[in-house]
């Protein structure tokens, strides 16, 4: 009984393995197109990583340039990277990449989102000092301040009295 107990046990982990091990296979289609990071402001630098490239190849948007993708080798799938330019003009909404590897294509539909850019040297604010609204609420809270104030210490006076 404890042999078929263990040959059972041995036999799910060995097919466990198994499923879960990445196929030492090198593909001779690209796969797996990763953008990072996934939302990226114009102007960013956008990293693109392809399984199955392993000679390189180029990745084409309408958010950046054409993009040379250097082949990286080691691990058990060949693959390629490049980093690409976001277009300055580019307008925010989700792209998609298609990527020529190996003489062969694959798009990955809505890969990454761009953002608008950022208004920087002024802190992102787009007014200068506070508003009307900022100064009533500002004084009422000083107001409320005084009062309250005024009211415990008189509070505190009237009981050293008694």
């Amino acid at each position: 009984m404890r042999n078929t107990r263990a040959l059972a046990v041995t036999g799910a982990a060995v097919a466990a393995l198994g499923l879960s091990a990445p196929a030492a296979v090198a593909w001779d289609t690209p796969s797996n197109i990763t953008a990072l990071p996934g939302v990226i402001a114009r102007g960013g630098q956008l990293t693109i990583t392809v399984d199955g490239c392993k000679h390189g190849g180029t990745a084409t948007s309408n958010a950046f340039s054409p993009t040379t993708l250097s082949p990286v080798h080691g691990g058990h799938n060949e693959k390629a990277r490049g980093t690409a330019t976001i277009n300055r003009n580019a307008r925010p909404g989700s792209y998609d990449i298609t990527v020529n590897c190996n003489g062969k294509s694959l798009t990955k539909p809505q890969a990454f989102t761009v953002i608008g850019g950022v208004r920087g040297g002024i802190g992102g604010s787009s007014t200068t000092g506070a508003t009307p609204t900022d100064v009533a609420i500002g004084g009422g809270l000083v107001a409320a301040a005084v009062v309250g104030g005024g009211v415990f210490w008189m509070r505190r006076r009237a009981e050293r009295r008694i």
